[in-house]
């Protein structure tokens, strides 16, 4: 019956009490058990006896398999074998509101259920309550959250609060993008969520799309994108698509890349003496199984040869000292 056959066989006799209170045929007490359902006593025999063997992980391996993980890259995600995934941050959640203090109010908007797309717009309540000026337009801010394409959403707190943050001192409308993020959904799913987001944002040019924020108040020939992290390059590749295929009545004014996720197989500057830096590999490849490595334009601006498209005249680029990716983000023309 092999060596977990005892354990388990002692762990459903000690629970024998507690089943009693859910099964009436289930009793430590043969004084008390009707003779109509002493025929039970032989289900119960089996059952005791001949269950370890029927659910043992051994008769059966993918009960055991449930926890076996398939790729650990922890502090950020954990794949198991069974296909289950875990995020190890960037769960919370908050919800969209009114916030008094900064006097912004939000909202969630689904573009697509089936693909499962949607945006959080934020605005000034001001604009909003100014009846006499109920036209009165100001720019756009569409921002793309980072989390190495596989954690984090628009609604995690820090994300929230930024773009909240952002909206309430520049008095400008802000929308923050849902893509949807590897493993289960791997690049270049996201740049593809990222594009239909943008797409349903100019369908709002002329005031004829689905959400009235944005009709009466987005002021279309003023657009900013911007980013951090997998969010900056998302930006990025945004910015580059507007250039190459027009995002029509949208002018994009800049980008704002705060950290950009961006990458290569040759090191450069201080990347060679970080023990990470194998794992930024490993982290591309597994967000892009398909890709041809580090190298791949997507996430090495310099072999992109459509850098030059860029839709925009304006770049601000932000690096952390201590961040992995400064140089690639200092290196970025």
């Amino acid at each position: 019956m092999g060596p977990n056959s005892v354990s388990a066989r002692t762990m459903i006799l000690s629970s024998t009490i507690e089943m009693s209170s859910f099964f009436p045929f289930v009793s430590t007490n043969k004084n008390i058990i009707p003779s109509h359902i002493k025929g039970y006593k032989c289900f119960l025999f089996f059952f005791l006896f001949f269950s370890p063997i029927l659910v043992s992980p051994h008769r059966f391996p993918t009960l055991s398999r449930d926890n076996d993980v398939a790729f650990d890259l922890s502090p950020i995600i954990k794949v198991y074998k069974n296909g289950r995934v875990e995020r190890l941050e960037g769960e919370e959640i908050v919800p969209p509101s009114l916030v008094l203090r900064t006097n912004v109010e939000s909202k969630d908007v689904i573009i697509s259920n089936k693909e499962g797309i949607s945006v959080r717009i934020f605005i000034p309540k001001t604009i909003i309550d100014d009846c006499s000026n109920q036209k009165q337009k100001v720019p756009l801010f569409v921002y793309f959250h980072g989390g190495a394409f596989l954690i984090y959403t628009p609604f995690s707190p820090n994300y929230h609060n930024y773009v909240k943050s952002v909206v309430s001192k520049a008095n400008v409308i802000g929308v923050s993008v849902h893509y949807r993020r590897a493993p289960e959904h791997p690049i270049p799913i996201a740049y593809e969520d990222s594009w239909l987001a943008l797409k349903w944002i100019a369908s709002h040019v002329g005031g004829n799309g689905s959400d009235g924020w944005l009709n009466q108040h987005a002021d279309f020939e003023n657009v900013f994108f911007a980013g951090d992290s997998a969010g900056a390059n998302l930006a990025h590749q945004m910015g580059i698509r507007v250039g190459l295929e027009g995002l029509p009545g949208v002018k994009l004014e800049g980008i704002v890349l705060a950290n950009p996720y961006f990458w290569g197989v040759d090191r450069i500057g201080s990347e060679s003496g970080k023990e990470f830096a194998p794992k930024v590999d490993m982290l591309w490849r597994f967000a892009c199984p398909k890709t041809s490595g580090s190298d791949d334009p997507l996430i090495n601006p310099d072999k992109d040869p459509n850098l030059v498209k860029l839709g925009c005249k304006r770049m601000l680029v932000f690096v952390a000292e201590k961040d992995i990716l400064k140089d690639r983000g200092e290196n970025l023309q």
